[in-house]
């Protein structure tokens, strides 16, 4: 109550706000200051989208850490093939005490023709080098494959003289397929075959062997975004074809072999994305007897580039 304090005996309690107390010099001002923007979501220590962006980084590094360490192909039929297919090999493996036949006779001798280091370890550790892999004693080590840009597909058509044919893999994850893809692209006149960067089998040691080589021979590169990069070709003048088992245009109907072209694989289950089959000109069909399954990626592609190349051929334009 008001004038409480002038009663007699009163005291003034510390604390209270009545009269004059010591200020805070305007201390406080400082406390109430902004701290400026609220970060993103991202950038936010604690906040389920940073601990999101740091796992996705610890993949991608994985990711590239793998990608950089050489591979082996373990088995004795494996490196003989490979070794015929003149894969690049930096080294061949020989487990010590094996039995010698035909296969490890051939191995070395090729080895040795090409210039690649042979080195005796023990069987523990080629266990260990293949992932414990059924090696029969024999492991070839390759390289990490070094991929090319877009770009050099363009100059490896212009260097080659032909009507520019790429192909372009959506999502094909079996290393065995993507081999058997680039041997058929090689085999049928393509200059180059493109992979997205995520969500593709890469060069791996499987794919080295069932390319038969060839992957040395035609430039092999990836795209950070599929689609966007398929645009980009569409806008340079190329027409972007996809392979699919409900296409619009029969294989016999396909008058654009001869044009500047894309082939697109879908995956083997999936087949094109969404956002791929938008991007394409047109998608074509492999007619098939009824109740046939439809064929995977690599062998549907060899027929579609059998059938781009005798148009070619017809049309001169090989």
């Amino acid at each position: 109550m008001a004038g409480n304090s002038q009663r007699k005996g009163a005291i003034r309690k510390t604390g209270t706000k009545k009269g004059a107390v010591v200020g805070s010099g305007g201390q406080r001002r400082k406390a109430l200051e902004g701290k400026g923007p609220t970060p993103r979501a991202e950038d936010r220590p604690g906040h389920k989208a940073y601990r999101a962006a740091n796992a996705a980084t610890k993949r991608d590094q994985a990711r590239q850490k793998k990608a950089d360490r050489p591979e082996l192909i373990a088995g004795r039929n494996p490196v003989v093939e490979a070794l015929r297919a003149d894969v690049p090999g930096t080294a061949l493996y020989v487990a010590l005490n094996i039995d010698i036949d035909d296969r490890v006779n051939e191995a070395v001798r090729l080895a040795g023709d090409k210039g690649i280091s042979i080195l005796e370890i023990p069987r523990e550790e080629l266990d260990r080098k293949t992932n414990r892999a059924m090696h029969q004693g024999l492991g070839l080590q390759v390289p990490p494959f070094e991929y090319a840009h877009p770009d050099d597909l363009m100059q490896a058509a212009r260097d080659s003289g032909n009507t520019p044919l790429f192909v372009a893999l959506d999502g094909v994850t079996d290393p065995r397929n993507l081999g058997a893809v680039i041997r058929s692209a090689a085999a049928f006149g393509a200059q180059g075959v493109l992979l997205p960067e995520r969500r593709s089998a890469g060069m791996t040691a499987v794919a080295w062997r069932t390319s038969a080589g060839t992957a040395a021979k035609l430039p092999i590169a990836v795209a950070t975004n599929l689609t966007r990069q398929l645009r980009a070709w569409a806008s340079d003048g190329l027409m972007i074809v996809g392979l699919d088992a409900d296409g619009t245009v029969d294989i016999d109907a396909l008058d654009l072999a001869a044009d500047p072209l894309v082939i697109v694989l879908g995956s083997e289950g999936r087949g094109l994305s969404r956002l791929v089959r938008e991007t394409c000109d047109a998608t074509v069909s492999i007619p098939m007897a009824a109740g046939v399954e439809s064929l995977n990626a690599s062998v549907a592609a060899g027929v579609l580039l059998a059938e781009v190349a005798r148009r070619r051929r017809i049309a001169g334009r090989v």
